[in-house]
């Protein structure tokens, strides 16, 4: 049989360090630091999202196929199986969109939000203020509740609390999503005006840290406090004045700081810089200098920890480098297979980065490529009783030590311990843990003490959940879910 720790009963531990069986890093197939061409999507994309569903595929929704007056984005979905390298038809949004927002919730759903339907006869088309979810099980889209005012080009940020910040995108205004009721509600006015387009980074302390990407004269930040529903301004603190106030990337690192890439004012003239957020201090500090130029790329967090950075406009090239937390350097990599732009970014469960669609040489393309890191962690992975990650989690309740089992039930509001592989040891970035399709309060993460290579959560059994003999427990951890086990609650 296989047993979990009990901290004073000196129980399997021997059992468990063989039994959960899983490597700390997965073998590369391709040669370290390089790009390969995977399938074509069924349609050229700029603008669309990619969403790492929990069964590994990722769902590419959306944006626009072509440019010119009569361009108009598309309702269409498709799915990516990596196992396979191939793109598949899946439904269709209820509304063509670009410019919006796809969020995994903690229930395995997709939220799609805002945008809008392109360019006709050479006008942006007017913003939505619709919303709808795409459910995995059965591949079809279906509305959900509408926003308090239409956006495009903002963010949504899912929060330690389960609900979803919906920020700018065309106004100061600010919305939360509540999955379980599936409404929005207005929460408070961002402050500056980096409202109109920008990026959103969630913090380790919860809040949530926005960068404008256009010009913002103000030179500022700001910060969204959701124990308060207020956004606060902060300054940067960079040296270079031609780069205030133009972010290009937003990245949380593992280190707890938030890797910010900045363009310069033209993307046609040269020039390279970066800082570090550090929310600790609400201030920006600074990091070594990019290596290669770029302009509006995308950036990745890659399961050891590292940063990619790669693509942006022509004018630089197909170039990529990775940002290396620990030293603070960038260092260059492989070059991409085709140059893009406004492409989608997504990590996959195998430690590759899909890269999909996007502009090339201005013309939108249906091509994407994956990128294969030096250095893979194997995605995270909740241990089970029967020790195939399957069934009954192994789960106990911290204050007695014992099993949580059909004889004795965790109950809401109690705090348990759940063991899983997978977190990068010292790493400041919590887990996000849902049980019962809410999200669960992560009280301390990081590795046993005394057994190297497995690590614990200590969460709170969220208040609302059904209780059940087989209430399914979910991780997610730089992005990528881990497998699905269950446990009883009264």
């Amino acid at each position: 049989m296989f047993w979990i720790i009990k901290a004073k009963q000196e129980i399997g531990v021997a059992a468990l360090l063989v039994g959960f069986g899983w490597p700390a890093c997965i073998a590369a197939a391709q040669q370290p630091g390089t790009f390969t061409v995977t399938g074509s999507m069924s349609a050229a994309r700029e603008g669309h999202t990619a969403t790492l569903l929990p069964n590994g595929k990722v769902l590419i929704a959306g944006g626009i196929s072509q440019l010119g007056p009569t361009a108009q984005s598309v309702s269409s979905a498709e799915l990516y199986d990596p196992s396979t390298g191939s793109f598949s038809a899946t439904g269709s949004m209820s509304v063509p969109r670009i410019a919006h927002t796809a969020t995994l919730l903690p229930d395995g759903r997709v939220l799609i939000t805002g945008g809008n339907a392109g360019i006709a006869n050479q006008a942006i088309a007017a913003s939505t203020t619709t919303a709808e979810l795409y459910d995995p099980g059965t591949g079809t889209f279906t509305p959900t509740g509408q926003m308090s005012v239409p956006r495009s080009s903002h963010s949504a940020t899912l929060l330690n609390n389960g609900k979803v910040l919906i920020a700018g995108g065309g106004t100061r205004m600010a919305d939360l999503y509540d999955p379980v009721a599936g409404v929005f509600t207005p929460t408070g006015n961002m402050t500056t005006a980096s409202w109109s387009s920008h990026l959103a980074a969630l913090l380790v302390d919860g809040r949530v840290l926005i960068v404008p990407t256009g010009d913002n004269d103000d030179h500022r930040t700001e910060v969204y406090d959701p124990a308060s529903g207020t956004f606060n301004a902060t300054t940067w603190t960079t040296d270079d004045a031609d780069y205030y106030g133009v972010g290009a990337t937003a990245t949380l690192t593992t280190s707890g700081k938030v890797l910010v890439t900045l363009n310069p004012q033209e993307c046609d003239a040269p020039g390279v810089a970066a800082g570090l957020y550090d929310s600790a201090s609400d201030r920006f500090i600074a990091t070594r200098t990019p290596v290669a130029e770029f302009c509006y790329p995308q950036s990745t967090l890659m399961s050891d920890g590292s940063v990619l950075v790669a693509g942006g406009w022509w004018f630089f090239g197909p170039v990529a480098q990775i940002y290396d937390p620990a030293s603070g350097a960038f260092s260059r990599t492989g070059d991409m297979t085709t140059d893009r732009r406004s492409y989608a970014a997504t990590l996959l469960n195998d430690g590759t980065v899909l890269l999909s669609g996007g502009t090339s040489l201005q013309v939108p393309v249906a091509t994407a490529e994956l990128y294969h890191p030096a250095v893979v962690k194997s995605p995270p992975r909740l241990l089970s009783l029967a020790g195939d990650g399957s069934g009954a989690g192994a789960v106990q309740h911290a204050g007695t030590y014992q099993v949580v089992s059909d004889q004795d039930p965790a109950v809401p509001g109690e705090t348990v311990i759940i063991y899983c592989t997978g977190l990068i040891n010292g790493g400041a970035v919590p887990p996000q843990v849902s049980i019962g399709g809410r999200m669960a309060d992560v009280l301390w993460f990081g590795n046993t003490p005394g057994y190297p290579g497995l690590d614990q959560m200590n969460v709170r059994i969220p208040v609302g959940v059904a209780a059940g003999n087989a209430v399914p427990v979910r991780m997610s951890y730089l992005s990528r879910p881990s497998n699905d086990v269950s446990i009883t609650v009264r």
